[in-house]
């Protein structure tokens, strides 16, 4: 099961530490054990690392209005959203 770590903006960094909508739209993806980061330095980058089941599943729901929807409930600005993949 390979960890992820994605990074991105996003328009209010409380709302989105808050937000329910990860594990909403991940934990039924087969994602589990997401830990949330912010950058000290500019709290408007966040990130999280969490561990994925299945990449490609992931992958494909990414695409998708659903992943949209999440984002932008969340305030990401989905332009700036990197994701890494444990080596």
């Amino acid at each position: 099961m390979p960890t992820v770590m994605a990074y991105h903006d996003v328009t209010d960094k409380n709302h989105w530490l808050a937000s329910p909508k990860r594990e909403e739209f991940f934990g039924p993806l087969g994602v589990t054990n997401i830990r949330t980061f912010v950058d000290p330095e500019n709290p408007s980058r966040v990130g999280l690392v969490m561990d994925v089941a299945d990449m490609d599943v992931v992958m494909t729901a990414m695409d998708t209005q659903p992943a949209a929807d999440a984002m932008a409930h969340d305030g990401v600005h989905p332009e700036t959203l990197v994701m890494l993949v444990e080596a």
